[in-house]
């Protein structure tokens, strides 16, 4: 789906309104049963069940589950560290040996001051300090990291379901 001028158009083929209404219905209750989502849509059970399994082929369903509250089981620092790169080449190789760092819960390729951004949680600044000099900093290829220290996260969320304006 993408916005022009007053617009949202849905790409053909993809995702149609009764998936964008199931999403949004899931997306704010991921245990919401899925004869309630039928209700809502006004659909069957089976229809429901047969969309969300391909909504989820597709890839516009990723995941579902519980969020575990990192500072519940321990991780009180949140981190995240911008990752410079000896070459821009390196990041599948930098990618397969940060994945190795259970710690390190995302990873994006990135413009801008940094090569590579992770997020990752910690234990204390005593675990940090280990994760940065004994395994993230001696990656071949990671040339100098930025560490930026979460304070507090004010704002999580899904994104807004946009449904397309009638004509």
């Amino acid at each position: 789906m993408y916005f022009c001028g007053n617009y949202y158009w849905i790409m053909v083929g993809k995702i149609d309104k009764l998936d964008l209404k199931i999403l949004e219905i899931i997306s704010k209750d991921a245990r919401i049963p899925l004869s309630e989502v039928a209700e809502r849509c006004g659909v069957s059970r089976a229809v429901v069940h047969q969309r969300v399994g391909k909504l989820t082929e597709k890839g516009a369903i990723m995941g579902s589950g519980y969020h575990v509250n990192p500072k519940m089981i321990g991780y009180s620092t949140c981190t995240y560290v911008g990752i410079n790169l000896e070459k821009g080449s390196m990041y599948s190789d930098v990618v397969n040996q940060l994945k190795q760092i259970p710690e390190i819960v995302e990873c994006h390729f990135t413009t801008g001051n940094y090569t590579m951004l992770i997020k990752l949680y910690a234990y204390d600044n005593a675990h940090l300090m280990d994760l940065l000099n004994n395994h993230i900093q001696q990656i071949p290829g990671v040339i100098s990291t930025e560490t930026l220290i979460s304070l507090d996260q004010s704002i999580k969320r899904q994104l807004p379901i946009i449904f397309p304006k009638e004509d």
